[in-house]
């Protein structure tokens, strides 16, 4: 082979060497896209993990002061459970000895009605002033507490106030005629401490020393597991208040109807 024939050979090999990998080369602009491709990449993920850290941040103080208000409002509780059971403890009989002996003798001639001579809270069994389901008192239960109204109004006792509660058992009302008189227990509790009001008052209890309110079935004195603690949960309360207390916002000192 002449030397021009393996020069030109040499040139052919190297043009090739040279060429095929240039070829295989990634475009410049592909290669810059990439590149920032992978820097956004990059700081998408610093930016994500930095937000996690703000949000863990934020959920950890949400949960601090969720855990405060549970333990203020535990304390809150404890503290109103407290002073009921204070209040429980506190009261006492305003009534004198006289007026307390009229009303055990009551008790011995009505057994469904019942005083406790400690507090001074009068107990009535609904089944002595109602029928089932109502809210109109029977002949029974205006005798009793036409007595009972007697004992308010003697001289030691009428500057004393009166404030009525009805209860009701956990059934609800049933019966439609009754429904449609009582929706619900709220209402039946309510109404018949109205009852007894009006007996009140026509016997002569002024009705400015009186106020009434109801508890439907959330205050049981028993069980609602049968019959017999249903019927004790069914009841009407009278409690006897002295002139300089107030309850629920209701102060019978203002009343412009007495005398």
């Amino acid at each position: 082979m002449s030397q021009s024939s393996r020069c030109v050979l040499v040139y052919v090999a190297l043009l090739v060497l040279v060429t095929v990998p240039a070829c295989q080369m990634v475009p410049y602009q592909t290669y810059r896209q990439s590149q920032m491709r992978a820097y956004q990449l990059h700081y998408a993920r610093l930016n994500a993990e930095s937000e996690n850290g703000k949000l863990a941040q934020e959920l950890h103080i949400k949960n601090q002061r969720l855990a405060n208000i549970q333990t203020e409002r535990s304390q809150l509780k404890n503290q109103v459970l407290g002073l009921i059971n204070r209040s429980k403890n506190d009261l006492q009989n305003p009534l004198s000895k006289e007026s307390t002996k009229q009303l055990q003798n009551l008790t011995r001639d009505f057994p469904e009605f019942e005083f406790d001579a400690r507090t001074g809270v009068s107990k009535f069994d609904s089944d002595i002033l109602f029928s089932s389901g109502s809210a109109q008192i029977n002949s029974r239960g205006r005798q009793v507490l036409g007595k009972f109204a007697e004992i308010l109004n003697r001289a030691d006792t009428r500057n004393f106030n009166i404030l009525v509660v009805g209860h009701t058992d956990d059934q609800r009302i049933a019966k439609g005629k009754t429904r449609s008189r009582h929706p619900t227990n709220w209402h039946l509790s309510t109404n018949r401490a109205d009852s007894v009001i009006l007996v009140l008052a026509k016997s002569g209890v002024k009705e400015s020393r009186m106020g009434a309110a109801g508890y439907s079935k959330y205050q049981p004195v028993s069980t609602n597991t049968d019959a017999k603690s249903r019927q004790k949960n069914r009841r009407v309360e009278i409690y006897v208040l002295t002139p300089d207390a107030v309850v629920a916002g209701w102060d019978p000192v203002t009343s412009t109807s007495r005398n």
